[in-house]
């Protein structure tokens, strides 16, 4: 399969790989079928992603678009946040195989759940 140069940069040196302690939110997704599973961690501070981190269990597609996606993120309002599509993360990567596109919205569902939870924990 091949894969851009961004994408292997990413997944060989994640700048965004770890678990954030004292996140606010934690989304995680998983997928049977091919054995991924994504955890993001994030930290909200006035309305906005101030720090996120993710662990990935999977592929070189799994991995590049977690980080990617983090990255895209990072900064944002929460509802801007969830705007971020898969098409978004896999254009930043400059292309991943087809065949792994499920990988980017698995990410997303993982975000998007973080965001759930942030806001919940919020709320309290």
């Amino acid at each position: 399969m091949d894969y851009s140069n961004k994408a292997l940069s990413r997944f060989k040196d994640p700048k965004h790989a770890g678990e954030l302690p004292d996140a606010d939110g934690i989304g995680q997704e998983g997928n049977m079928k091919c054995g991924d599973v994504m955890k993001i961690f994030l930290k909200v501070k006035g309305g906005k992603i101030s720090d996120i981190s993710f662990q990935t269990y999977g592929c070189v597609a799994a991995i590049s678009t977690t980080d990617m996606l983090c990255e895209l993120a990072k900064g944002k309002t929460l509802e801007e946040a969830e705007k971020i599509t898969a098409r978004e993360v896999i254009d930043e990567l400059g292309g991943v195989p087809q065949v792994k596109y499920h990988c980017s919205m698995m990410g997303r569902l993982a975000l998007k759940r973080a965001i759930e939870a942030a806001r919940k924990k919020a709320a309290k």
